[in-house]
């Protein structure tokens, strides 16, 4: 049976073949499983799409044991995020001390026992999916439901390295809606939600391309932010063309979205 695109993925590594299979054939029917000998490719397989939502990690491997590798994945914004488990026979307290000071959110000592790992694991998933959870709202305007101030700057500041690096170009538009004050005070707040609601979603609908946004930049005058990624030329018509149609149904009338673009 194909599993299901939102299990969780759990990646294991451990320079002993026999703790693999171990670990594998317990949990496999749970979680999607990763598996890494060593700890140069498990650096590589954690910032590999789809990244593990757990890592369980040995700690006395060749080359780069455990502790290394639990430093540098929680030193990466990329996979700072990952919870750890070590699973280790270095079973001193002062090497358990090391491992959770390290960002470890557990340390299991072998010989394991499988109920008691797969218990954690489990607890830890939870806590997991929580917190990407609160992370995902943290990140979204409740209004609009759109990304909103926040994750539009980490986009843009993460958009302007990649065009810096790739000598490429970024068109940022920042959309206002005119008169918008004097509509909520002539038609009440809830009427000046919805017509945000609306305008936000036309905007959206726009947006078809891998690499853009449209996101709520915030204010009481709602300020939305488009953010587009344009390769080698700084052409702004593949950004505004597709918008000058737009439309909107709000307080019983059809509104033109963008109306005011027009190309210099």
């Amino acid at each position: 049976m194909k599993p299901c695109t939102n299990t969780p993925i759990i990646l294991i590594v451990d320079d002993m073949l026999t703790n693999i299979q171990i670990l594998v054939e317990s949990l496999k029917s749970k979680y999607r499983i990763k598996v890494s000998n060593n700890g140069e490719e498990a650096l590589l397989l954690a910032m590999t799409a789809p990244q593990p939502d757990l890592i369980l990690l040995d700690i006395m491997m060749p080359v780069m044991d455990g502790f290394e590798v639990c430093r540098l994945l929680k030193s990466n914004p990329k996979t700072q995020s990952i919870p750890i488990i070590f699973i280790t026979a270095k079973d001193n307290l002062s090497d358990e001390e090391h491992g959770l000071n390290l960002g470890a959110v557990d340390y299991i000592i072998k010989p394991f026992h499988i109920p008691v790992v797969a218990a954690r694991i489990r607890n830890h998933i939870k806590l997991k999916n929580h917190a990407d959870m609160l992370e995902n709202l943290a990140q979204i305007d409740p209004l609009t439901h759109l990304p909103n101030r926040r994750r539009i700057n980490e986009v843009l500041q993460s958009e302007l390295k990649r065009a810096d690096r790739d000598h490429s170009f970024l068109a940022l538009l920042m959309i206002d809606i005119d008169h918008f004050k004097e509509y909520n005070d002539h038609y009440g707040h809830g009427q000046g939600d919805i017509c945000l609601q609306a305008v936000a979603s036309a905007l959206a609908e726009g947006v078809t391309r891998a690499g853009d946004m449209v996101g709520r930049y915030g204010g009481e005058v709602t300020v939305s932010a488009i953010l587009f990624r344009i390769a080698r030329t700084m052409d702004t018509s593949v950004a505004l063309e597709p918008r000058k149609a737009q439309t909107a149904t709000f307080n019983g009338r059809e509104h033109l979205i963008n109306r005011a673009l027009k190309d210099e």
